[in-house]
C-alpha cells in the first residue's frame, strides 16, 4: 500500500489515502517518486476544465526511481532515475506520422485504464497517465524516460511538464531569435521556465507580466529585464517599453481570454503570440477581420511545448549542466501530499511559482 492524492469526483476535494498498486505487467514500469510538481493542469482536472475518468490519482509532472519492470521493458532497469512523460506518443497516428508527436491522438489513452485499487477495492484511474501524486506509481514503459546525467532527481521532476512546455513555447512554437523582444504573460511555474528559455534564446528584452507585484523578484531572477503588473493598460505599457512597437513575441501562460487578447495586442505588427495556458470552453477570444489583416500578427496554440521529450530532455540537461537553466529557481514551495490543496489555492490567488511535492 502507498499513500496517494485521490480526486473522488470532479469538483470534490482531494483525499489523501492508501491505495494498492499491482506489480508491473508486460510493458509496464513501477516507479518510486522522488518529487512531483503541482501544475495548473492538475487544478484544471479538479474543476472540470479538463476531463479524465474519476476517481483518479492526479499528478503528471514527476521523477523517481525504477522499482521493477515488466516483461519487454529494456530501456530502463531497477535503480534507474526516470522522468515521467505524461503524454507518450503512439508513433502510428496521423500526427505522429507527421513528426508532431505532441499532438498524438492516443497520448492520453492510458488515463481511461484502471491502474490501482482503493483500500475498499474500488477502481482508480491514473489522472494524466502517470498518477504522480503518490509515493509510487505503475505506468506504461513509454511514460518513463531516463534522467539525463547531471540533473538532480528531485529537480528532474520539473522537466516533465513546466520546463518542457516553457522551453518548447520559446524554441519550437514561437521560435524566438537572438536579439528579439519577448513578453511572458503569467509568472507561475511555466511562466518562470519560459522566462529562462527566452534568456537562453538570447532575447534582448524580456518583459514579465503578472497580476501580482510580489512576483517581480522571481521574474527578474529568471531573466526578465522588465516587469509589468497586469492592468487594463498592459498592452500600452509594453509598447512604451519597446519604442512604441510592441514585442516580437508574446507567450501567454494563464489560459484566460483577456490575457490571450492582451498578449496578442502587446506584440508588434507582424509579431507572434503563442498560447500555452489551458483555458475553459467559456473563455471566448474575439478579433475583427480588419485588425487581423492590418496587424499581420500570428496567434498559435502550443501543446506540451511542441516538444518530443526524448529529443528535448537531453538538450535541457545540457543547459542545466552549463548553468544556463536553473531548475531549483522555479520552486517556491516544497510540500508533502497534504500540501497540494493549499498549493491549488495559491495558484488561484496568483501566488508563488512551482510547488514541489517531496517524497
Amino acid at each position: 500500500m502507498v499513500r496517494a492524492a485521490i480526486l473522488p469526483a470532479v469538483g470534490s476535494a482531494l483525499e489523501i489515502a492508501e491505495i494498492e498498486l499491482p506489480e508491473p505487467g508486460p510493458g509496464q514500469v513501477r516507479v518510486r517518486l522522488a518529487a512531483a510538481g503541482v501544475c495548473h493542469s492538475d487544478l484544471s482536472l479538479t474543476n472540470g476544465t479538463m476531463r479524465v475518468p474519476v476517481p483518479a490519482v492526479l499528478g503528471h509532472e514527476g521523477a523517481g526511481t525504477v522499482v521493477s519492470v515488466g516483461d519487454g521493458v529494456t530501456h530502463v532497469a531497477p535503480g534507474d532515475g526516470v522522468v515521467l512523460n505524461w503524454a507518450p506518443s503512439c508513433g502510428s497516428c496521423h500526427a505522429c506520422s507527421l513528426g508532431e508527436v505532441w499532438l498524438c491522438v492516443n497520448a492520453l489513452a492510458g488515463a481511461a485504464d484502471v491502474y490501482a485499487k482503493r483500500s475498499d477495492g474500488s477502481d482508480l484511474h491514473p489522472g494524466l497517465n502517470v498518477a504522480a501524486f503518490a509515493e509510487e506509481t505503475v505506468v506504461a514503459a513509454g511514460c518513463v524516460l531516463p534522467v539525463p546525467d547531471g540533473v538532480p532527481l528531485t529537480d528532474a521532476a520539473l522537466l516533465g511538464c513546466a520546463v518542457l512546455t516553457g522551453y518548447g513555447a520559446v524554441h519550437h512554437s514561437a521560435k524566438v531569435r537572438e536579439g528579439e523582444t519577448v513578453a511572458v504573460h503569467g509568472v507561475g511555474g511555466v511562466g518562470l521556465a519560459t522566462l529562462q528559455a527566452a534568456r537562453i534564446a538570447g532575447a534582448e528584452r524580456i518583459v514579465a507580466v503578472d497580476v501580482s507585484p510580489e512576483k517581480e523578484e522571481l521574474a527578474r531572477a529568471a531573466g526578465a529585464t522588465d516587469y509589468v503588473v497586469a492592468s487594463e493598460t498592459t498592452a500600452k505599457d509594453i509598447r512604451k517599453l519597446t519604442g512604441g512597437h510592441g514585442v516580437d513575441v508574446a507567450v501567454e501562460c494563464a489560459g484566460r481570454a483577456v490575457t490571450i487578447r492582451t498578449a496578442w495586442e502587446s506584440t508588434r505588427r507582424g509579431g507572434r503570440t503563442t498560447v500555452v495556458g489551458i483555458g475553459g470552453k467559456d473563455q471566448q477570444v474575439t478579433f475583427n477581420a480588419l485588425e487581423l489583416f492590418h496587424w499581420g500578427r500570428t496567434l498559435s496554440g502550443c501543446v506540451y511545448g511542441n516538444c518530443d521529450p526524448a529529443v528535448d530532455l537531453p538538450v535541457l540537461a545540457g543547459h542545466v549542466r552549463a548553468g544556463r537553466l536553473d531548475l531549483a529557481a522555479l520552486v517556491t514551495d516544497r510540500i508533502g501530499l497534504d500540501g497540494i490543496p493549499a498549493a491549488f489555492e495559491n495558484m488561484v490567488a496568483g501566488k508563488g511559482g512551482r510547488a514541489l511535492v517531496m517524497f
